[in-house]
């Protein structure tokens, strides 16, 4: 495992990179509030053993990466996508297959828009389009709503507090597959938490502001795609990830039966190949 801090126009992010530099790359990009640990070590070390160089970096806000007081964070998404481009040019990465999670899939969307030709494939897990009128489709759903609420009421410089809060949190987005592991969810938790230079910082990413228009650009999209999503996602409910399929021409999808806003360890053994096989399409 390599560590790397890639630093660009007075942004720092804080990287890691796993396997043999010389095969095919594959950029990591997680969601909101969640740093590079959340895509698990162990999962990357399994891709990487596929004949990838896996990188992984922790987004603005997160971890060791820059981070700002929280409130107003001075960045959009799309620039979240440029940092996506400045990890690559760290690498001296000309292009690399690109897998986003929850908000890393839109971050990840955008990326492809504004570079095409720095994406060579493009695998979207548990997200929504971007800068599609997605009204019509199930929302998230109220239990969890109910307990996001909760987060105005806790003291986010209780680390103790924050911590019972967030791996509530990965309780409510579980899915109904597999058990739920409450001790994984809590070393997880308490790691990225005390890791983190300015943990509450990471609530910046629910106040950023609208980047680009990209209407219509999903619909032009000739990166193959690869949709990933659980059907009982309670964040963003399989029908987001299935019209993401369908206005892709020639996207595939992999519904993960009972699967929720996460990737589990127990559907590992579908996620991985399902990436292998479409980076080497």
């Amino acid at each position: 495992m390599n560590e790397r801090v890639i630093k660009s126009d007075e942004v720092e992010i804080a990287t890691q990179a796993f396997g043999d530099p010389s095969h095919q790359p594959v950029l990591l990009i997680m969601g909101a509030m969640a740093s590079m640990l959340w895509w698990p070590e162990a999962f990357c070390r399994q891709l990487a053993a596929q004949n990838f160089h896996v990188i992984r970096y922790d987004n603005r806000d997160t971890g060791l990466s820059t981070f700002y007081e929280p409130g107003s964070p001075p960045y959009t998404t799309d620039d979240m996508a440029e940092d996506a481009m400045r990890v690559l040019d760290g690498y001296e990465i000309d292009s690399a297959h690109l897998v986003g999670m929850s908000m890393g899939g839109m971050i990840a969307q955008i990326a492809a828009f504004a570079h095409p030709g720095r994406v060579r494939t493009l695998t979207l897990i548990s997200t929504t389009p971007v800068s599609m009128d997605t009204s019509a489709l199930p929302q998230t759903s109220s239990a969890y709503m109910e307990h996001a609420a909760e987060g105005e009421i806790i003291d986010w410089s209780d680390h103790s507090q924050v911590i019972d809060f967030i791996v509530k949190d990965t309780r409510m987005i579980a899915g109904t597959a597999h058990p739920y592991d409450e001790a994984r969810a809590r070393g997880l938790v308490e790691h990225d938490v005390k890791r983190a230079r300015n943990f509450v910082s990471a609530t910046n990413h629910f106040a950023l502001g609208a980047g680009a228009d990209w209407t219509g650009k999903l619909a032009d999209l000739e990166i193959p795609l690869l949709v990933i999503h659980g059907t009982d996602d309670p964040i963003f409910p399989i029908e987001h990830g299935e019209l993401i399929a369908e206005t892709v021409d020639g996207a595939d999808l992999l519904r993960l039966e009972g699967g929720g806003h996460e990737i589990h360890p127990d559907d590992w053994g579908k996620v991985l190949p399902a990436i292998k096989a479409h980076s080497d399409a």
